[in-house]
């Protein structure tokens, strides 16, 4: 298990930076679907894969079970069925952004009440012990790879469409060299992007 610090202080920045994150890659995945047409939301590649609106879906179902009574209950809820969450995608974009919304609306206010003294709490997932900060370490790697996918997907149902939600191809050297140009700065690397890319 990983020793946090017990600058508890330092451990706040960390929550912090945190936030940023998990507002960066909520902000990726609502940029690439914006590019997909209604009825793209639901195609999939093959019977196999889950269509932009089923990961969608199963990212509410896991952040209402991670996020609910966080500090106080098991992550995986008894009232959870993650099975169901890869079937019958919602098929209206409305409905499909309010789960989205009501996923991440849970996770901010989990996230809001925390207190530094909580960071090295003990908490479960499936009965797994984590410390807090170790168990949004997990949640954050889990949204980054399942947005990860909405963005491929996105992009192959766009194709010349596609507006880069990064560095363009071919435009590295210039966005270096508008980076390099301007005075060094000491902000988070997401502000930036969520403002130029």
């Amino acid at each position: 298990m990983i020793a946090y610090s017990q600058d508890y202080s330092a451990d706040m920045n960390h929550l912090t930076d945190i936030l940023k994150l998990f507002s960066y890659y909520k902000s990726l995945g609502e940029r690439a679907i914006e590019q997909v047409e209604d009825q793209a939301l639901l195609w999939q590649p093959t019977s196999e894969s889950n269509s932009i609106a089923l990961i969608m879906k199963h990212l509410h179902g896991n952040m209402m079970s991670r996020w609910s009574d966080f500090l106080t209950s098991d992550g995986e809820k008894p009232w959870r069925n993650r099975d169901t969450e890869f079937e019958n995608p919602l098929n209206d974009r409305t409905l499909i952004l309010k789960e989205w919304e009501a996923g991440w609306e849970c996770l901010f206010n989990a996230l809001a009440n925390l207190k530094a003294e909580d960071m090295e709490r003990i908490i479960y997932i499936r009965n797994q012990g984590h410390t807090v900060m170790e168990a949004i370490h997990r949640q954050l790697a889990h949204y980054a790879y399942h947005i990860g996918q909405i963005v491929f997907v996105s992009k192959l149902l766009t194709g010349g469409e596609w507006v880069s939600l990064s560095i363009p191809k071919n435009k590295s050297s210039d966005f270096n060299k508008a980076h390099f140009e301007a005075p060094a700065m000491n902000v988070h690397f997401t502000d930036k992007l969520m403002e130029e890319e």
